[in-house]
């Protein structure tokens, strides 16, 4: 859990800059940048995971384990978080900026009350998506982890010995968090509707 909170807390933040550059701005590289975001999304993960491996043993001084594990999931994480953020830009009224502006806004007002309000959808399902295929990921854990057990090693290595309760209490209850998150959102989508 720990592993995947903070691969998704790095991952959401550097991919959500990704996003607003490659969404926003013009530049030399445009296509060929959006054709490497997806090529970690189209990669078979055992391909992934050992070309990152590879990367890993010829650092000696990086000792495979947690840190191995998280910069593995920052980097598959990356291409999910930027995809998702920069759909939502796309959908974005330019004008609502342009309004905010005439009425005498800088940059940084309109930034954070007209844009960033508009785009906290989108990087929230980039939150989720991204801690969902950290928290779940095992063919690149399993090659990049050293010693370290995440949930899903021990899962594979518990079932060949029999289901430990252990695995339907954690499945149990990120089954009712994400069941609690769908509820608070329909909740509030409700009430947004319901006022004038």
């Amino acid at each position: 859990i720990v592993i995947g909170v903070l691969a998704t807390l790095v991952s959401v933040a550097l991919g959500t800059l990704a996003a607003f550059a490659i969404g926003r701005y013009r530049y030399r590289g445009r296509a060929t940048t959006n054709l490497l975001i997806f090529l970690p999304m189209a990669t078979p993960e055992i391909v992934m995971g050992a070309s990152l491996l590879t990367l890993f043993v010829r650092i000696p001084s990086l000792p495979m384990g947690s840190v191995t594990i998280f910069i593995a999931h920052v980097m598959f994480c990356l291409s999910f978080v930027i995809v998702t953020v920069k759909a939502r830009l796309s959908s974005l009224d330019p004008r609502l900026e342009q309004a905010a502006m005439d009425l005498y806004a800088d940059e940084r007002t309109t930034f954070w009350r007209i844009t960033f309000p508009q785009v906290l959808p989108g990087i929230v399902a980039a939150s989720l998506l991204a801690f969902s295929l950290s928290f779940d990921d095992f063919i690149i854990t399993n090659f990049n982890s050293g010693s370290t057990v995440t949930f899903p090693m021990f899962v594979w290595g518990a079932a060949q010995r029999g289901t430990p309760p252990q695995i339907n209490v954690v499945g149990s209850l990120m089954f009712f968090i994400a069941l609690a998150v769908v509820i608070v959102g329909q909740v509030i989508n409700s009430r947004r509707s319901k006022t004038p």
